[in-house]
């Protein structure tokens, strides 16, 4: 099978198809290879790369920019020592990056948001017009911050609100969604917290903040981007194994947390 023909059975999947403007394509390689090995991961960092290359495969999919910049636009890093020395490293492997980002938050419900689901042991509400908003169990924002920092075995989580503060209704929008997005949340879904990837330090957080101090005790959880989404291309990677013949071997690559805590 060419790796081509392993990109357009996972199209076939994404209700309306990728559409024009996608993000997600080639970055880099050969689509007319024949697949020798898939490897899933959130972020094709040099690591994961590295690690592709052992295992003996030549396709990764990736769900994040591979060239740090959101549309994987490489003339700003002409000249660039880093860039050059991954840019290497594909080259030298034969790695063929493709992007999984726009299709896995077009599936029903968004497969990023599915393994963070199953990761922390919830379950979408089929009554609910929204698949972000959950029911839990009763709990303070602090116990729910701490549940959410085991279950995920991540170094940090950073809390806006009343630690005390109860919680039984919560939004949850995985990675980078925006200020905008994360309000509105509590606005029209009437939820007690938000989990979300990463915020601006002057948007979700300050509104949390006024919302207490105006008597309407709301939480904002924040996890990493990394660490909100990992487990989603884990649930990829899963269900790839289901859709390819599994004479391919296919491989998910946690790329990890970028931060360290000190």
């Amino acid at each position: 099978m060419k790796i081509s023909e392993v990109t357009k059975i996972i199209e076939e999947q994404v209700p309306g198809g990728l559409g024009s403007g996608t993000l997600d394509t080639f970055k880099t390689g050969d689509p007319s290879e024949t697949v020798r090995g898939i490897v899933v991961t959130f972020l094709a960092t040099g690591r994961v790369l590295e690690r592709a290359a052992q295992l003996g495969a030549n396709f990764v999919i990736t769900h994040e920019p591979t060239y740090y910049e959101h549309a994987d636009r490489t003339a700003w890093l002409e000249g660039d020592a880093v860039y050059a020395a991954k840019k290497s490293l594909i080259e030298k492997n034969g790695l063929t990056i493709w992007r999984f980002h726009d299709g896995c938050h077009k599936q029903k419900p968004d497969s990023i948001l599915a393994g963070m689901v199953q990761k922390l042991g919830w379950k979408f509400d089929p009554a609910s017009p929204r698949e972000t908003v959950f029911s839990i169990e009763p709990q303070t924002l602090k116990s729910l911050a701490q549940f959410c920092k085991e279950r995920l075995g991540i170094g940090m989580v950073r809390v806006a609100g009343d630690l005390d503060a109860a919680c039984s209704r919560a939004g949850f929008l995985v990675g980078a969604w925006g200020g905008t997005r994360q309000m509105q949340l509590f606005k029209d879904a009437d939820v007690d917290v938000v989990l979300c990837g990463e915020s601006a330090e002057w948007e979700t957080c300050e509104y949390v903040r006024d919302a207490t101090y105006f008597g309407r005790k709301k939480g904002l959880i924040i996890l990493g981007h990394a660490n909100s989404e990992e487990p989603g291309m884990e649930w990829v990677a899963a269900w790839l194994r289901d859709l390819i013949p599994t004479e391919i071997p296919i491989t998910y690559i946690p790329a990890g947390d970028p931060f360290q805590y000190i």
